[in-house]
């Protein structure tokens, strides 16, 4: 898994510990726009844009 994690952070730019934390969020049924807008402490700030690419690549793969 975090493989993934790293393959994701290599093709957007975005931190591994940002991926990580966005994945986790995700996977315990978190909305993007819930995350985007209430969670931005949890992933250093990302909008709704880079958490769906985030999410479509880990889905991907």
């Amino acid at each position: 898994m975090e493989l993934f994690h790293k393959m994701i952070s290599g093709l957007s730019g975005i931190p591994e510990r940002q991926i990580s934390s966005t994945l986790h969020l995700l996977g315990e049924g978190a909305t993007i726009p819930f995350i985007s807008r209430y969670r931005k402490e949890a992933t250093g700030g990302l909008d709704e844009v880079q958490i769906e690419q985030i999410k479509e690549q880990h889905d991907k793969l």
